[in-house]
Parts: structure tokens; sequence; C-alpha cells
């Protein structure tokens, strides 16, 4: 009598399309090694068969997976490897990814590695750099340009949604959990094996977690941790104090900026009395144009003549008017000032502020981070406005760590979003956007298998270029049909600013950085030095010239600008007893190279670039670079490789005044059925949250919920 265990199976296998393909081998030991695991426990051995059966699985699994795209395989064995998969992951048996490290049989051994050297071939053979594919009338298909989850997907059991959300971000995320908290039955669809886009964490090196991409938080807007209760599901800051250190070549000085408005006083005045006093009045006016700029990241720019928005959503813009003409009348004597933090370089804000150019390099950094600008760059006064929005734990302006890395930030959205119901599928490449000429309207998604999900409305937290363009390609059209997005809108979105000079590096240490300006510990312990953003750059005009190199010579900055933390000093999840892990946000590194210059596809020329990283750092910690046990590189190129970030721009679009507010897509696309709910929309990037509430709303507004 056949067990449940095994009828679930042949009805999922039953229910599985059918589709002839040339044969090929597949290893048996796969579905032996399911049962027995279910039968067994899991870790136990399988008789006759060295490892354990979560080896075999995985390992199967990562020769399924390199197959997917590149050897097609027989009707049966597709049956049986969707049965199976299915069957693992409803059983949990594979739960998360994990690094195989014992023995493996000859059947796995020789199914994975022709798999993978099949696929890496023809990866190999068809890369090509990302400037001239998205200039070329064939690009890569998305399933080359960005990289593919090593995971099956397997397709949810329902296919009809109230709501699907393209992109597990932190902002698809916040989306998807506000729409289910209001009871719309919601799918996230994630590519990667991981939730979180760029606000992830990742053990890369055995016993080192890396919040890979992103990796400070702040501009989580406050009213979202609250709604969404995430401190109940393990949301956790760790507030930073203090917050900066620039460390010099001269031993016992340094400057060192924290909550303390004393010991700021103090740090500063070694280079000048001036701007020691004028340091507390700089923070105070930075933070009334926060104060001032607050509300409009809570709502879509305002706009009492939107003729589709709803009566909810039109009592919402006129408070936010409300509030700002109160505000401004406050600050009216301050309006001129706060005009030119919009407009101004950076260099014009602080040279009027301060002398010293220690302190002004090191308040400089805040107005690049990110950014494909200088510090001389009209407009570059608003992105140093834009990292001084930080809020973390009640207090204003304060960046912070979260326990368990960034990734812990989305895991608890996450957990948020499936306790009102959302369910999250990962390792699902969606292929298109399927739009009905019939309805008119976007009605769901096709994935990259060829499974379509449908949904009442779609929510997409990928850039505007991969949602607008990319998610619907030509073929996604009926036969001589035009694009159903307007020429004018589509021309805006193809010619959007991506410009991105940003590498980031991730590092496992085995100990911190003796800083000889301020020398650590004879126990290693970290000391307030480590605890905030380190700065290498002593004047500004340090800054000027590697961002001029770069961008005027499409080369990485020869003397790059450098950011790092070391969250580890805080959180001791991250790494190892006595062991630590190392961030460094690092410029210029332009994603369009002169192919003279060298190609990112180049691992060599990554390491030479950090290398020369190291060294810098070097300087004011000696034997820095002999403390790396391990790193994980990432290029412009390689951050929309993994992430999806176009360009490697870390905002889905520059932050220039030519894009902000009304000049960044909206919430409603031009088709009815599809809105955009990530940082390419109204306020911008960074780990906020606000596009995908702002957006969660005006999806409720339409359907009236």
């Amino acid at each position: 009598m056949m067990t449940r265990k095994r009828r679930e199976a042949a009805e999922w296998i039953e229910a599985t399309p059918q589709r002839p393909r040339p044969r090929m081998p597949f290893p048996l030991c796969l579905l032996r090694a399911v049962y027995a695991e279910r039968e067994n426990g899991v870790g136990r051995a399988l008789p006759g068969i060295t490892g354990s059966p979560s080896t075999h699985i995985s390992l199967a699994l990562q020769g399924i997976e390199a197959l997917e795209h590149t050897m097609p395989w027989s009707a049966g064995a597709e049956t049986a490897i969707t049965a199976t998969t299915h069957f693992i992951r409803r059983s949990r048996i594979l739960s998360t990814p994990s690094v195989l490290s014992t023995t493996r049989c000859g059947c796995c051994v020789s199914f994975a590695s022709s798999s993978s050297s099949s696929s890496s071939s023809s990866s190999s053979s068809s890369s090509s750099s990302p400037s001239s594919s998205s200039s070329s009338s064939s690009p890569l298909p998305l399933s080359r340009k960005y990289l593919a989850s090593p995971y099956h997907f397997i397709a949810p059991t329902r296919i009809k949604r109230d709501a699907i959300v393209v992109g597990g971000g932190h902002n698809g995320l916040v989306a998807a959990a506000y729409l289910a908290k209001q009871g719309l039955d919601v799918l996230v669809l994630e590519r990667r094996h991981v939730v979180g886009g760029a606000a992830v964490t990742e053990e890369l090196v055995n016993g080192f977690k890396f919040s890979r991409a992103s990796y400070l938080a702040g501009l989580l807007r406050p009213q979202i941790i609250t709604d969404l209760a995430l401190e109940k599901h393990g949301f956790k800051y760790l507030p930073r104090d203090p917050s900066s250190f620039t460390p010099t070549g001269e031993v016992g000085k340094y400057l060192m900026l924290g909550s303390n408005e004393e010991k700021n006083w103090q740090s500063i005045a070694q280079f000048s009395l001036r701007d020691a006093d004028a340091f507390i009045e700089y923070e105070r006016f930075l933070g009334q144009a926060r104060e001032l700029i607050e509300p409009l990241l809570d709502s879509s720019p305002p706009n009492p003549w939107d003729g589709q928005a709803k009566w909810s959503e039109r009592k919402h813009t006129f408070a936010t008017l409300g509030k700002l003409l109160r505000l401004g009348w406050k600050s009216r004597g301050r309006l001129v000032s706060f005009y030119e933090l919009f407009t101004a370089p950076a260099t014009n804000l602080l040279d009027r502020w301060f002398e010293s150019e220690v302190v002004k390099a090191t308040l400089a950094t805040d107005a690049v981070i990110g950014a494909m600008v200088g510090p001389k760059s009209p407009g570059s006064a608003y992105v140093l406005l834009h990292h001084v929005m930080g809020e973390a734990a009640g207090r204003k302006g304060v960046w912070a760590y979260v326990e368990g890395g960034m990734g812990a930030v989305s895991h608890s959205i996450a957990k948020a979003a499936k306790a009102w119901g959302a369910e999250i599928v990962t390792s699902a490449q969606v292929q298109q956007f399927v739009y009905s000429e019939g309805l008119g309207r976007v009605t769901g998604v096709e994935m990259a298998c060829g499974t379509r999900l449908e949904a009442s409305v779609t929510l997409s937290s990928g850039t505007p270029y991969h949602t607008f363009v990319e998610l619907f390609p030509p073929s996604s059209l009926p036969p001589s049909s035009s694009s159903p997005l307007p020429p004018a809108f589509l021309q805006r979105i193809r010619h959007t600013d991506y410009a991105s000079g940003v590498f980031k590096i991730n590092l496992a240490l085995e100990r911190l950085p003796d800083f000889t300006c301020c020398p650590s510990s004879a126990s290693n312990e970290a000391g307030p030095q480590h605890r905030g953003t380190i700065h290498f750059e002593e004047r500004v005009q340090e800054i000027e010239d590697a961002y001029l190199e770069a961008h005027a010579h499409r080369r990485p900055s020869s003397r790059p600008v450098i950011e790092m933390t070391l969250p580890s000093s805080l959180d001791t999840t991250l790494a190892p007893p006595g062991k630590h892990v190392a961030s460094l946000f690092v410029q210029y590194a332009p994603y369009d190279l002169d192919p003279k210059v060298g190609s990112w596809e180049d691992e060599g020329f990554k390491n030479a670039f950090a290398d020369r990283v190291f060294r810098i750092i070097d300087e004011r910690a000696p034997h820095f670079s002999s403390s790396i046990l391990g790193r994980d590189l990432l290029s412009p190129l390689d951050l929309e490789r993994v992430f999806g970030l176009r360009g490697g721009n870390i905002f889905h679009g520059s932050l220039g005044l030519h894009q902000l507010a009304y000049a960044r897509p909206g919430y409603r696309t031009p088709l009815p059925g599809l809105y955009l709910c990530g940082a390419g929309t109204h306020p911008g990037g960074g780990v906020m949250g606000a596009p995908g509430r702002n957006c969660a709303r005006v999806v409720l507004s339409d359907l009236q919920r």
C-alpha cells in the first residue's frame, strides 16, 4: 500500500506538465536520499552510499540547477526532479543553503561536476561587458545577466493571488507585509536563494558572516518598525558610539566624533578651535533640515492635482502639505540656506562652516557615498543630507549596526509578512510580466521555467530599468504589437542615470586593525576607534582627485576613498571568538571601464584594486593586510549581477537633482495592475523601507482596502 509521502510525490508528478526532451543521466541516489532522509532523520547515513542524505540532495540539486539552462533532459527525469525538489521543500530537509564538506559518492560527483562544467563553459563563452550588452540589439537573457540561485525553483501551489511582489529586497518585503496585514493573499518572488536584496547577511568564509552589500542601518523608518512589530521578529539595533574615527599619521592625534558634545569639541579642537565651536551649530542646522525633509519621506511627493489619487491619498497629501507649511514657517530664516543645501556642492557648505581639512574631509565623505560625484559637484550637498537622515533606537542623525548583520533587517520584515499570511519563494527567476491587451493591464508574471502566475496587482521592487525594459522584452508582446508603455516614458527610463563608482569589500580578519595614532589594547579587544565608521582621507582634495580620475579617465582611482566598518566590534554573532569581520565601502571604481585599463570580469584586476585599498589602510594600521583570512570582492559589475543593481548603483538611480522626488518614477506605473515599490521611486535608496510602505498605501487605496 502506498504511503502518504509517496502518494503525495506521485500526485505532484501527475500534475507536472510533460515536455518531451532528449534523455540525459539522472542521479538515482537523489530520490533514495530524499526518502531515506524522511524515514531515518536528517544527517543519518544511507546504507550503501557514503555521506549523509543531505549531501546527495544538495549535490544533485546543484547539478540540476547548473544544467537547467544548458542541457535538456527527458520528461521522466524532469518530473522526477520536480517531484523530488518539491518534496524536499515541503519536508524542510534543506531550508537554507550549506557548504558541503562530507564525502561524495561517485554518481553525485560525476553528475554535479559535469553539470557545473557545462554551465561554466556556456556562461564563459557567452559573457560580454554590461555596457555593450545594454546597448546591443540582442541583450543577454536575464538568467545569464544576473547570477541565478544554486537551488531549484519550486512553483507555489496556488497560481492566482491578490498580489505578487517581484523581488524580495527589503522594500518588496515591506510592501508585502503591509498588504498581507490588510488581508491580501501575497506572494513574494525572489531570484536569489536568500531574501533581502542588498540587505543580506551571508556566511562566505566559514564562521564569518558578512553584511554583504548594505552595511549600516538608520534610515529605516521608525513607523515601519512599529507597524510591523519588527523587534518582536528579531530586529535589534546596536547603536555605535563613537560613530566616526579618522586616523592621522601622528601618534595620539585623530578625529573621533560621537554623541557626546564635549568629547566632540575636544577632538575637533586638536585641529581647530573655531571648528570645534562651529560643529555644534552645524549639527543643529542639519537637524533642522532633516526635520523639514522627514514628512516627504512617508508619502508620495505632494500632488493635489493627481487625478488617479483616491480620497485617502488626497487626505494624506494635504496633511503632508500642512506639516511642510508649518515647518517652513518655523524655519523661515533658514530657507535660503536649505535651498543651497539641496543645490550646492558640498564644499561650498563645508568651507562656510569649517577651516580644518581633516574635519571637512571626514564630513565630505557623506556627500559622495554611493554617488558618482565629487564634493565639488553641484548637488553633492543633498547627498550629504540624505546620509545624515539616520535615526536609530530613537536617536536622530544616528547610524547603527543590526545584530546578526543587515540580513536581520530583511528577515524580521519577512517574518512579519509571513505571520500575516504572505508566501515567500526564493530561487524564483521572473522572466517577464504578463500583459493582457484585451484587459489593458498587467495580469501577473511568467517565470524562467515557463510557469505563469496570476495576480490582481503586481509590484516590482527592481530598478526601473529592470522593471520596464528587461521584464517587458519584445518577446512578451503579441506579434506586431508595440510596447504598452508610452514611448516618452520608456525613453526616460532607458536614459536614467545609473552612474556608480562603488566597490564593496568584505573581509574576515585574524585581528582588529591596530592604528598607529590610537593603538589597540594588548588583548586585541575592540576600542572606541573600532566601533564607528573609519575614514582614511585627511583632505577634501583627495576625494575630489579620486573622483576626477575615475570620471575623466574611466579607471579606478589610484588612491580610492575608503570607509571601513568593523561590526564585529559590537556584534559577537558575526565572527568566531577573537576574530572579526570588516566592511570596506570603496570609491571610485567606475562601472564602465576603459577597456585599455582593464575589466571587472578579470579576477586579477579586481584583486589588484583590492590590494591597492589594503595598502592605504596599512599606512594608518600597519600589517592590516597580513590579518586578512578571507575576502569577498564586489565590483560594480558584481553588484549588478548578484543584487540586480543596474550599473552597480546602490540607489536604483542616482540621487542627483534631476532624479529626485517628481523626477523619479511614481508608485503607479503607466500600466494598470503594475506598481513600483523599489528604491527607484521616491524617496530613493538606502535601507529605508519608505518606497515599499508608500507603494503599499497606494495599492490599498486603489483596491479600496
